[in-house]
């Protein structure tokens, strides 16, 4: 009955691969100091986007809103809109590239 079950060999752990494992751990490790690369948490990128989309959407809604209101007291429908809603395009796309863009340490 013990036979028919799946899992591991009932063996103990061959010397080779439980020294090949350590091997690829130090290497993997070696490749990260390297590399310089620093581990990601997981709610960065998630933090990021969310930040990206209230700038965009931030910029559209603000521009429209002070054109709209413009426009509402000085009766020139729909220039100052149209301007304002440029004017909020390119602000949100400068603070999602300024966002985005970091200095590296050599610069």
């Amino acid at each position: 009955m013990a036979a028919d079950t799946p899992g591991q060999d009932p063996a103990g752990e061959d010397a080779r691969i439980t020294s090949l494992e350590e091997r690829i751990a130090r290497a993997e490790h070696a490749e990260k100091v390297r590399q310089g690369t620093v581990e990601q948490r997981p709610d960065d990128g998630s933090r990021l986007g969310n930040r990206v989309l209230a700038e965009l959407i931030g910029g559209l809604v603000g521009g429209a809103l002070i054109g709209w209101v413009l426009d509402w007291l000085f009766n020139t429908s729909p220039w100052l809109l149209l301007v304002f809603l440029g004017l909020g395009i390119v602000v949100a796309f400068r603070n999602i590239i300024r966002l985005t863009t970091t200095k590296r340490s050599d610069q």
